[in-house]
């Protein structure tokens, strides 16, 4: 006899990463300096594009799993991303010793955006 998982534990599974990464966004950004190694110019720049492609990828995959088609999955994810991504720029404004920058909202975007390429391979494409 198969059991079939409760509706809730499903929504569970499927969202919270993504309310866990964002609260993992949340608390970094929150700090007045992140412990980056300063390898290169431009890491920041990278750790944004990581972070937020591991965050559309999330929502992508928590959007696909619950029934959405892909390109309103893709659609919503980047746009989503975007969007925290614009809100934590905000959020940093308030934090002593961080500081609003549009190539690190530029970057959130653009790792938002490329969570997609892996999504749809894991997910497919409709």
């Amino acid at each position: 006899m198969e059991m079939k998982p409760k509706p809730w534990a499903q929504r569970a599974a499927l969202w919270g990463p993504v309310l866990l990464w964002m609260g993992l966004i949340f608390y970094l950004s929150s700090l007045s300096s992140v412990p980056l190694p300063q390898t290169f110019p431009g890491i920041d720049k990278v750790a944004h594009l990581g972070a937020y492609s591991i965050l559309g990828f999330f929502i992508f995959r928590a959007l696909r799993g619950s029934g959405a088609r892909f390109r309103t999955a893709a659609f919503v994810a980047v746009i989503a991303g975007s969007l925290y991504g614009a809100s934590d720029e905000w959020h940093q404004s308030f934090v002593p010793g961080r500081d609003v920058e549009l190539g690190d909202w530029l970057a959130d975007t653009a790792g938002a955006a490329l969570a997609i390429l892996p999504g749809a391979w894991i997910y497919g494409r409709d």
